[in-house]
């Protein structure tokens, strides 16, 4: 495969026929189960009815009255997991495709250049958020559209968190999330980027000038297994899919590769690697198949490119190229030996400018998404719940609703 192919959407967009087509599928349910099952509130079974009776404006006026982020969400959120899981189609054939709907409906508005979002009006207060990614995006959106005056800081040149520096871009083009962020800074959002909280300014600082301070920093930096300390042939899972993304896919790949995790990330970088033309790519995870932690879009999507998935195995030796595993519930090992070892075994946030907050095993103590401090509340992946995007997306909007409450009583 060719270098442009990572630059190519894996998934083929609906026509507008093929779209109305899919819409005319549904039951048109009173009391839609889709939509009860979206975290982000989107309300596929509203956007679908607009969709099969060609009202492709109110369809898209539908997602974004929930949801920033709406196509971001249509390529990379987990549907089968949760509204394509409640379709009361699935009891006669297949569910709805909710997400290549959705898809459809946001390309549809992006094309038109319909402008949905109103410039905020500004005239209740500041509020900083700390990090530019989904949850961060998504809250301030909700606290502009609700009149605060928010300025996003992100450490990063660029905006967009894990969706710029982590999803590749055969499953989420930059060109998507770059039309996104453009629609959050038109309606009067202020962005500060390559501004690090604890390393350019202070946290006192934000408090000192601002109202609430939301962090939502995420899952950031990509963790390791003891057994691999002294490795030279092993990287970082976070770090090879911003070193692929951040050259648009132009990178060296080995012959051979394996993928230790069994994650959507871990899905990332096999399916990245095989699109590169590394011939050998094997995805060795600990969890067996009923438990898979990837969603099945993933999986499926990996494993149709070739890349070799094996389940049940846990990593018990290295020595140079070479990998020992042992299944995790019946006797017997495994030894793999590949050019390169990526290991994706999890991620976890960097806090140590944040000295007040609580934190257990990467989660910030919160409730109702604030700290201890009342005028400090957190979101996204650092606090409990999933760790996607859809679920950012809800924390985002949830957490801006929790200041402006609190604001308000102030």
């Amino acid at each position: 495969m060719s270098q442009h192919d990572y630059l190519d959407e894996l998934i083929p967009a609906f026509t507008p026929l093929l779209a109305i087509k899919e819409a005319s599928r549904c039951l048109l349910c009173h009391d839609a189960p889709c939509s009860q099952s979206c975290p982000a509130q989107t309300d596929p079974g509203k956007f679908i009815r607009s969709i099969y009776f060609r009202n492709f404006k109110g369809a898209a006026e539908t997602i974004r009255e929930n949801n920033a982020l709406g196509a971001v969400c249509a390529r990379v959120c987990p549907t089968e997991k949760l509204c394509q899981r409640g379709c009361s189609r699935s009891g006669i054939d297949t569910p709805i495709d909710i997400a290549r709907l959705q898809r459809f409906v946001t390309d549809f508005e992006q094309r038109t250049n319909m402008q949905i979002y109103q410039p905020g009006r500004k005239d209740k207060g500041k509020v900083a958020i700390i990090g530019a990614g989904p949850a961060g995006l998504q809250a301030s959106v909700t606290l502009c559209n609700l009149g605060y005056d928010v300025t996003l800081f992100e450490k990063e040149v660029q905006p967009g968190g894990w969706l710029r520096h982590g999803i590749p871009e055969f499953r989420l083009p930059q060109s998507v999330l770059d039309t996104e962020i453009a629609r959050i800074v038109e309606m009067g959002v202020n962005l500060q980027c390559g501004c690090e909280v604890g390393k350019n300014i202070t946290l006192a600082q934000l408090k000192s000038e601002h109202q609430a301070v939301l962090l939502t920093v995420g899952l950031s930096e990509g963790s390791s297994l003891p057994l691999f300390n002294d490795a030279n042939t092993v990287e970082i899972a976070v770090d090879f899919l911003q070193r692929a993304r951040g050259n648009g896919g132009k990178i060296a790949v080995p012959q051979s590769a394996l993928v230790i995790g069994g994650g959507d990330v871990a899905m990332d970088v096999a399916s990245t690697l095989k699109i590169l033309g590394c011939s050998s790519v094997t995805c060795v995870a600990r969890e067996e198949l009923a438990e898979f932690p990837a969603s099945v879009k993933e999986f499926t999507t990996t494993q149709a490119l070739g890349v070799s998935i094996i389940d049940g195995f846990t990593p018990t030796a290295v020595t140079g190229n070479t990998v020992t595993f042992k299944h995790v519930r019946l006797p017997g090992e495994l030894t793999l030996t590949a050019e390169h070892i990526i290991l994706a075994v999890g991620q976890h946030a960097q806090l140590d400018a944040f000295t007040d907050i609580q934190v257990q095993r990467n989660t910030v103590d919160t409730h109702h998404y604030q700290t201890a401090d009342p005028a400090l509340f957190a979101a996204g992946d650092i606090v409990q719940g999933d760790k996607t995007v859809v679920y950012a997306v809800k924390t985002g909007k949830e957490a801006a609703q929790a200041i402006h409450h609190y604001l308000e009583e102030a």
